[in-house]
């Protein structure tokens, strides 16, 4: 049992940063999948930054090179740091594990935190 509790989220204005906090508690398989994904009422949830045990990492198009996936093992946390934010980028952001293949799609993943809101007016 994962248990991931997201927080950071809030209101920014257009090309602002903001860094999201994923707290990570449970048992972790040795090797493992960590992302962020967001959704809002109008789409479905969406994968935007992944990144593995190993070290490898995959980005959505729409966020490459504005958003940065990292995990700090020592505090159990995983961040997605956000910069120049857009208005499309607000929805509601939520931090998933899976213990396959890194991978941005939701259907890998079997741990959900509640999510937190980022709102980005232009």
């Amino acid at each position: 049992q994962v248990t991931l509790v997201e927080s950071g989220g809030g209101s920014m204005q257009a090309g602002g940063s903001l860094r999201l906090s994923c707290a990570i508690s449970g048992y972790k398989n040795i090797y493992y999948s960590m992302a962020w994904f967001r959704q809002t009422p109008e789409q479905e949830r969406e994968g935007v930054a992944a990144l593995d045990s190993n070290g490898k990492m995959t980005y959505a198009q729409v966020v490459e090179g504005r958003f940065t996936i990292s995990e700090d093992s020592a505090k159990n946390t995983l961040y997605l740091q956000m910069t120049n934010l857009k208005p499309e980028d607000t929805a509601m952001y939520y931090c998933a594990s899976s213990p396959h293949p890194l991978s941005l799609e939701s259907i890998w993943y079997n741990y959900w935190g509640q999510g937190t809101q980022v709102t980005v007016s232009s």
